[in-house]
């Protein structure tokens, strides 16, 4: 499994931008208030990302050694896919939020602080949740051994390329 890169996120983060400010164009364009999110998102979104580093910590004890009990290879797979999978929500709700606040921003009234709070708060506490899974995916690599085959180490066979006879 490859890491996280930058590009998805930026992907992500971006997508939900535009879905964000989308969703305030339409709520407006057809006479309804704009989006606000719920004040417990952002607490839900740290929370999620405090979790998930606290299940990839046992698997790189595991892996390091500092820990006597065996991780197994299947549930090390399934929380390196959470973390991976957290930090593109994680992304992809700061983007949204961002999306909000971009909308809110170029109308031609003053936003209430108390919607203003809880999108920035949103937007905040996402960029944790991508920090937590990039985190947490770090934990739970394991490290290359010293016996893998590398290219020109002197356990490797050379290769000799095609035969010709």
């Amino acid at each position: 499994m490859k890491r996280t890169g930058a590009t998805i996120l930026i992907v992500a983060a971006l997508v939900g931008l535009v879905a964000g400010f989308l969703v305030d164009a339409v709520l407006t364009s057809v006479g309804r208030p704009t989006f606000v999110p719920a004040a417990s998102l952002p607490t839900i979104l740290v929370l999620l990302g405090a979790v998930v580093v606290a299940v990839a910590v046992p698997v790189f004890r595991a892996s390091r050694g500092r820990s006597g009990r065996r991780i197994d290879p299947f549930r090390a797979l399934r929380i390196a896919v959470l973390a991976k999978a957290s930090s593109l929500v994680g992304a992809a709700a700061t983007g949204f939020a961002l999306g909000l606040l971009a909308f809110v921003f170029t109308r031609p009234f003053t936003p209430s602080l108390g919607s203003l709070g809880s999108i920035i708060a949103t937007a905040v506490c996402g960029a944790v949740l991508v920090v937590a899974g990039l985190v947490a995916e770090q934990l739970c690599t394991i490290r290359k051994d010293d016996d893998d085959e590398h290219p020109g180490s002197p356990g490797a066979r050379p290769d000799t390329g095609p035969s010709v006879g």
